[in-house]
């Protein structure tokens, strides 16, 4: 089994899968007279065809260590994920290597952050560490296939990195 460990995730380094989300710095604008403050235009929602949709997500927590060995892909959408909860979650994602995931890499949110997949980025299956593990997601809402699975041969395990 091969172990990974999670990292603290930046816009930085999750850069080449997608769009960290974060309300950081000061806002771009400020609206509602002055009382909200609007970090605008924070991901890249790119679909081949069809619609933005938002869905709600309710996943079970997780704990790490945490194992796994199916990663997939939306190559009709971007997918964006944002917690509806102030709870850190597990963000694992790989590199396409000729149309097949590379070596996989884990990211730790921190409470208020959220993400984005580019579109055709390999990542994990939604792992929420904590209840309730709710979710809105913003993906393609439209006809034909946008899914892709892979099964690494062997499970790879993430285990907690500093927070």
């Amino acid at each position: 089994m091969s172990r990974l460990t999670a990292k603290p995730i930046t816009a930085a380094a999750f850069s080449p899968f997608g769009d960290l989300l974060e309300a950081s710095g000061s806002p771009d604008k400020l609206i509602n007279e002055g009382a909200c403050g609007r970090f605008h235009d924070r991901a890249k929602l790119d679909f081949a065809d069809g619609r933005a949709g938002i869905s709600l997500f309710k996943a079970e927590p997780r704990a790490l260590p945490y194992s796994f060995d199916l990663v997939e892909r939306h190559p009709e959408g971007s997918q964006a994920f944002v917690p509806m909860s102030r709870h850190p979650f597990l963000v694992i994602v790989a590199p396409d290597e000729d149309g097949r995931p590379g070596t996989p890499q884990a990211f730790l949110t921190s409470p208020g952050q959220a993400i984005n997949y580019h579109r055709g980025t390999w990542h994990g299956v939604l792992t929420p560490l904590h209840a309730p593990g709710l979710f809105a997601v913003v993906d393609r809402i439209g006809a034909g296939a946008n899914l892709e699975e892979y099964r690494y041969p062997a499970p790879w395990t993430v285990e907690g990195g500093p927070r």
